[in-house]
């Protein structure tokens, strides 16, 4: 099954992933992992950093004349900002951040200081994720399932209306400063951030994520950790700044009646078995329905104010104003495909671990008779 391991410091040399699992014959297309990682780089509301780093993939073992071998595939990311920080090593931090985990970090692990919980605790460590994530994305696109991603939120500003991924849906998502799929709503959006930096402020919001493709029957209710739920809203959860994670209508189900809610079901002569609507967001009991996969990320604000709140000198135990350093106002708009990533990697490893494969020939081979099977029933 696939599975995915990060390593590397915000400002160490380089970030490295390793991605294991795949079956071999996969053709990687290494190009579009970088521009995944531009994608995530880009964003309005985004700190000085993205404009030092050039991120760009390079994959160190796993392909064979540009298709995969069956052996763990190693992606190296460089951090450009390394050579800045090579004298400041030996600084020490010691007033940590409220809304960060500085302080627990600098508790649990008995450090000095709280720079080694701010080198691993960092949302850098998100761009070896997205790059696991579009190897994931590209192993899914096999089997003809695609992701998409966008801006319902941010601070004050929603958009609230329904949002299909036409290509020119897409087009305008991915040219928006703040990828909202409406254009006069995201302008508000980037007023709303704009206001935030002429206050020296941070705006959270929420990223919508869609999963279409994904048939029936992925996951299992039979034990808790084998739940497509669990593990979505466990790989979300752990995207830095994301509180909380909604499946479908969830929000609106908690203050709803169940007649209101639960969707209808219905035939289809081509399609078999369907729900005349898709409010649960595509999972029920743990198992993916057919419909597609429609996930919320709730993002916290920015714990590192222009304006710091109150904190403490961890050595002197004296009341002071928290640190700052350099950082977003809003990673809301990136945050979005950052969880596009996660959630493709928890894909891949359930497409693994339902139709296996040695190589993706029998992988295919596998999902076909599947497919077969449930449209008999």
């Amino acid at each position: 099954m696939i599975r995915y391991l990060t390593a590397g410091e915000s400002h160490g040399p380089m970030l490295t992933t390793i991605v294991e699992g795949l079956p071999a014959g996969l053709k990687l297309d290494i190009d579009q992992i970088t521009h995944e990682l531009r994608r995530r780089q880009h964003g309005y509301g985004r700190g000085r950093r993205m404009q030092i780093e050039r991120d760009k993939a390079e994959i160190t073992s796993g392909l064979w004349r540009g298709r995969t071998i069956g052996s763990p595939i190693t992606i190296v990311i460089r951090n450009q900002d390394y050579k800045n920080w090579k004298n400041k090593r030996h600084q020490r931090q010691l007033v940590p951040r409220p809304g960060h985990a500085d302080l627990a970090g600098y508790l649990k692990y008995g450090f000095d200081d709280i720079q080694p919980v701010i080198e691993r605790a960092s949302a850098r460590e998100t761009a070896a994720r997205t790059a696991a994530g579009t190897v994931a994305k590209q192993y899914l696109a096999c089997f003809g399932v695609k992701l998409y991603s966008h801006t319902r939120r941010i601070g004050p500003v929603v958009n609230d209306k329904p949002v299909r991924f036409t290509p020119a849906r897409i087009r305008t998502i991915e040219t928006s400063p703040v990828r909202c799929a409406d254009k006069r709503i995201g302008q508000e959006m980037i007023e709303a951030i704009d206001h935030a930096i002429e206050t020296k402020d941070t705006l959270g919001g929420v990223a919508e994520i869609v999963i279409a493709g994904v048939p029936v029957g992925l996951g299992s209710y039979v034990q808790w950790d084998r739940r497509a739920d669990s593990r979505l809203a466990a790989t979300l959860m752990s995207v830095p700044s994301v509180k909380a994670v909604a499946i479908g209508d969830a929000v609106a189900a908690a203050a709803s009646a169940g007649s209101e809610v639960h969707d209808p079901i219905g035939y289809d002569k081509r399609k078999g078995f369907v729900t005349q609507s898709n409010n649960c967001g595509g999972i029920l009991g743990g198992i993916t329905t057919g419909a597609e996969i429609v996930l919320c990320a709730y993002f916290k604000p920015i714990s590192t104010l222009g304006e710091p709140l109150d904190s403490m000198n961890l050595k002197s135990r004296k009341l002071t104003r928290a640190l700052y350093v350099r950082s977003d106002t809003c990673i809301v708009p990136a945050g979005g495909v950052i969880c596009e990533a996660a959630a493709a990697l928890v894909f891949a490893y359930l497409f693994s671990e339902k139709f296996g494969g040695d190589s993706i020939a029998e992988a295919l081979t596998n999902f076909r008779a599947y497919l077969k099977h449930v449209k008999s029933r």
